[in-house]
């Protein structure tokens, strides 16, 4: 079992109902709320009794506090439940898992999760033994709820799912419970007792709604909790990932959402394609079965509503949503999308809806809609769900077991993954072969006797184009420490990964000690390529000559570009001396090198964690410097933006502290360098946030607490006071922050939905700070001052349309020849990973190479005017074709365009990043953009004194 450090996890089983009532008050918030409604043979108490209401009742809602007595409850009198904290949450919440199933099993529990682990890891086990594992084991199936905050359903019916499991004793219950291990998880606790509180706060109930939270759901990113599972950097996704990935290994895994569809009550699986061509088939075709099982049982029960596929845009294309991950684990992902709401709503008359079809084969009338009826629609839902995992117990086993063997297996031997440029190349080939043929003649003849098979052995399966056996990652990489970060995130999800203990050769080329290895025969091998391979998105029309059909999420996320990680691709099996890592990875060791009368020391600029040990050491009023020119020292050349710490009073035993702590290295000199410099000063920063909170602002307030920087929220009523100078070195402004121009600083739907500004009168007073925007008439000439003034002003994504109020000299350069903005049906980039060329003599560029791969969502790109002053690229596309991972449509219309730049206004700077730099707490090869930036603001000139030592 892995063994997260710091983190003392220990199964206390049964939960005693007294502590859970003890810790549930520490919580806080008791609003007088009650749950479920059942039927059944009990003889537990129920949850009106426990809490006052019924589960499902019109204008009640339960918070996270009142889900825990009643889970306790059920803990201390059934036999069934066992309650286990899986970790805290990020406002230091318990996150509670109930563990459901019959007390025979219970008593067996170690047992059933070791055999889940083996026939998923698949590792020494054969045919045979997997056999008998299968049919000794139980199906293991995770159900949660609550995820999206706001979707308050999903709590509730995890509730009344547990209660029903707990109380009744009908014989399908009892032989789903004999079958079947359920993990029923709270997947975001913190959320639900601020939005249950919320809702509940008016009196008068038909006063209440969700709508209007003064913050995010989730500490950090709010909605965005669920685009977080392969990166795994919130406490909540690590608790989850933890017991999906290292502990219990489920082979289904239902992650409840809202809304449905309108017309319509349900989506519920299949999914739309494309699927991702790395998924093992059997997962699709198990999610095909649970799909009919779901949609079979909503018919037969009578609740018609029902609708999948193209009913909505879910597919199984994307990786790091809680259900889509487990795909690239071998786990049969679910998802739901579910109408209701505790305030009545109506199903609305869609006449498109009416109508059966494949997607909706039954549809439903419009109607008055009452959330009981959802919480039912939900348990069918589920016990389909583990009705299916009781009668195809045995398969289900098996079968997780055969992905993994397979996976194994493709990792051992010459294996190919056909996507769709692959096809693109092959259909080039036969078109190039036909000798004269027109395309009428060739396709007829390919219905009878296909393409010539030469084709597919010289395309499909060129020897250049194999999956790799294994990717080695170098120890001596500039940044090594981000590469451990890499590695650890891979450990998260489940993945194996060696460390060299010696040096190694493979292929010609040498690799250090240290080294990391990550080998692509393992179970889980489809989440390795994912991570180091690029996607391919196959091209997706609603007709010829039609726009593009968005992807649900990204189209191109590969990690190892977004992290900067340099490693090698092997296509030959290869062997050396690797050991596994047990647990994480450790931080490289790391050293002050010469340090004996030095007068300072060098630290690299290349590594993300200079900027935590520059942050701790201007905390405690170190100097610190920039190296405006390259120096010679130590043996090598040591370039422009070096970072110099002279050996003043304290100094050492502070580098001491930070080699021990973050793996840093040091390295004394003997002089202090004779260069220019900029002396860094702690930077006063202002990040932007709105009432209801910014996604995009909560992630930059995680990473800026990641990298220990020193900041303060500001809201628009603050930048509206003005006199912004004498409080900031820098304000930050990220994607739908800043409008453009003559957009009116109007939010977006999705804001809306998500907070929003509603009216002062209706939220406590508390937070009427908050409310606002930024806009045209008021903000934007505090801004602009602020600028003339001296200030810095940091814009990332949509925000960049500051350039234009602040009179850069920038223009849109995604524009026909008669000027308008690209159509989409011409130009299209949904989220994917791009190239870029970097100007790194520019200090805000210090530490990065010449390219550079950023995240491109539909992102901004710039023209700069002719003979235009005071404006410099930073960064910009140097080909027609910069796509790295995903779908670019029109990519070459990219070519010659700015895609970073800075702008001198005023006395003031203006930084102006298109891509999303900082996208989810990603893209760590990108981060240094933005520290620079910071630091840059708050740096002075200065001149050092004395000669550099000369080697």
């Amino acid at each position: 079992m892995l063994q997260y450090p710091g983190f003392n996890r220990t199964r206390t089983g049964r939960l005693p109902l007294r502590s859970v009532l003890v810790a549930g008050a520490l919580l806080g918030a008791t609003a007088a709320s009650a749950l479920g409604q059942s039927t059944g043979v009990t003889d537990l108490t129920s949850p009106r009794d426990i809490l006052g209401f019924d589960i499902g009742d019109d204008y009640h809602l339960a918070t996270y506090t009142q889900f825990v007595q009643l889970w306790a409850t059920l803990a201390e009198e059934s036999p069934r439940v066992v309650l286990e904290e899986i970790g805290k949450t990020a406002e230091g919440r318990p996150e509670y898992m109930a563990i459901v199933t019959s007390p025979a099993n219970h008593a067996n529990l170690a047992r059933y999760q070791e055999i889940a682990r083996r026939l998923a890891l698949a590792e020494d086990v054969t045919e045979e033994e997997a056999l008998m594992l299968a049919a000794e084991g139980k199906a293991i199936v995770w159900i949660d709820g609550g995820l999206h905050a706001t979707e308050v359903l999903g709590a509730h019916q995890l509730m009344e799912t547990v209660w029903q499991l707990a109380s009744m004793n009908d014989s399908e219950t009892l032989r789903i419970l004999d079958d079947v291990i359920i993990l029923a998880v709270h997947a975001n606790p913190d959320g639900m007792e601020l939005v249950s509180n919320w809702y509940m706060r008016e009196e008068d109930p038909e006063s209440r709604s969700t709508r209007g939270t003064p913050r995010l759901y989730q500490k950090y990113v709010g909605h965005d909790n669920n685009r977080d599972f392969y990166m795994v950097t919130q406490p909540e996704t690590e608790n989850m990932a933890r017991v999906m990935y290292h502990e219990w290994f489920p082979q289904i895994v239902y992650n409840h959402h809202q809304t449905g569809p309108a017309g319509t009550v349900m989506f519920a699986p299949p999914f739309r394609d494309p699927f991702n061509y790395n998924i093992d088939p059997l997962v699709m075709l198990g999610i095909e079965m649970v799909g009919s099982a779901m949609h079979n049982r909503f018919v037969s029960e009578g609740k018609p509503g029902t609708t999948k596929r193209h009913g909505a845009s879910y597919s199984t294309w994307w990786n790091g949503g809680l259900r889509t991950t487990t795909y690239f684990h071998n786990m049969i992902g679910l998802l739901t999308e579910t109408i209701g709401n505790p305030t009545p709503m109506d199903i609305p008359f869609r006449p498109e809806r009416q109508i059966a079809s494949g997607d909706l084969p039954a549809p439903i009338e419009p109607q008055k809609w009452h959330f009981r009826q959802s919480i039912d629609y939900s348990v069918t839902a589920n016990r389909a769900v583990l009705d299916h995992a009781s009668r195809y117990r045995e398969w289900l086993l098996l079968n997780m077991y055969r992905m993994g063997r397979n996976s194994i297996e493709r990792g051992s031997r010459d294996h190919w993954t056909v996507n769709p440029a692959r096809i693109a190349a092959a259909e080039e080939a036969i078109e190039a072969g036909s000798n004269g043929e027109d395309a009428g003649q060739q396709s007829a003849m390919s219905r009878f006797r296909g393409a010539p098979i030469e084709v597919f052995h010289e395309v499909l399966r060129d020897p250049a184009a194999r999956d790799p056996r294994g990717y080695i990652i170098p120890s001596d990489q500039p940044d090594f420490l981000t590469a451990t970060k890499f590695v650890n995130t891979l450990i998260k999800t489940g993945v194996f990964v060696d460390r060299a203990t010696a040096e190694f050769e493979v292929d010609g080329t040498s690799y250090p000690a240290g080294s990391f290895v990550v080998k692509t025969a393992q179970a889980f091998r489809p989440h390795v390529i994912d991570m180091f391979e690029p996607q391919v998105h196959p091209n997706d029309f609603r007709y010829e000559g039609g726009p593009p059909i968005a992807p649900y999420d990204n189209a191109g996320w590969t990690l190892a570009y977004l992290m900067g990680v340099e490693f090698d691709r092997v296509l030959d099996g290869f062997d050396g001396p690797f050991e596994r890592i047990e647990g994480f990875a450790d931080t490289p060791e790391g050293t002050v090198a010469n340090a004996d009368g030095a007068a300072g020391f060098l630290l690299s600029h290349r590594l993300n964690d200079a900027f935590v040990a520059t942050n701790r050491l201007l905390a405690r009023n170190a100097e610190v410097y920039w190296l405006s020119d390259a120096v010679s020292a130590s043996g090598h050349t040591w370039p422009a933006g070096t970072i110099y710490i002279p050996n003043t009073s304290g100094a050492r035993g502070q580098l001491d502290d930070l080699a021990a702590d973050l793996g840093l290295r040091f390295e004394g000199v003997a002089n202090a360098p004779k260069a220019g410099a900029l002396r860094m000063q702690p930077t006063r920063i202002g990040l932007w946030d709105r009432y209801g909170g910014s996604m995009q602002s909560g992630w930059t307030r995680w990473l800026l607490e990641q990298f220990e920087f020193p900041f303060e929220v500001v809201y628009p009523q603050d930048l509206n006071r003005g006199g912004l100078s004498d409080r900031f070195d820098a304000l930050v402004f990220v994607s739908g922050a800043v409008p453009g121009v003559g957009s009116g600083g109007g939010q977006s739907a999705f804001s809306s939905r998500f907070g929003g500004s509603p009216d002062p009168e209706t939220i406590p007073e508390e937070f009427r700070g908050w409310l606002g925007r930024v806009t045209a008439d008021t903000t934007i000439p505090q801004l602009n001052q602020y600028l003339q003034d001296g200030g810095t002003i940091i814009t990332i994504g949509s925000s960049a349309a500051m350039a234009q109020h602040a009179g850069v000299p920038l223009s849109n350069y995604l524009v026909d020849f008669q000027g308008k903005p690209l159509s989409r049906t011409d130009y299209y980039m949904p989220g994917s990973v791009h190239r870029v060329r970097v100007d790194n003599s520019l200090p805000v560029a210090w530490g990065l190479d010449e390219h550079v791969d950023v995240f491109f969502n539909n992102s901004p790109v710039f023209k700069l005017a002719d003979e235009a002053t005071g404006v410099k690229p930073i960064a910009w596309f140097d080909t027609n074709r910069p796509l790295r991972s995903g779908w670019a449509w029109g990519q070459q219309y990219l070519a010659s365009g700015i895609t970073m730049a800075e702008a001198d206004v005023g006395s003031g700077k203006l930084y102006l990043f298109g891509p999303e730099i900082l996208n989810r707490g990603q893209p760590h090869g990108t981060f240094k953009l933005f520290f620079n930036s910071l630091y840059l603001s708050g740096s002075a000139p200065v001149e050092m004194a004395t000669t550099a030592e000369e080697d």
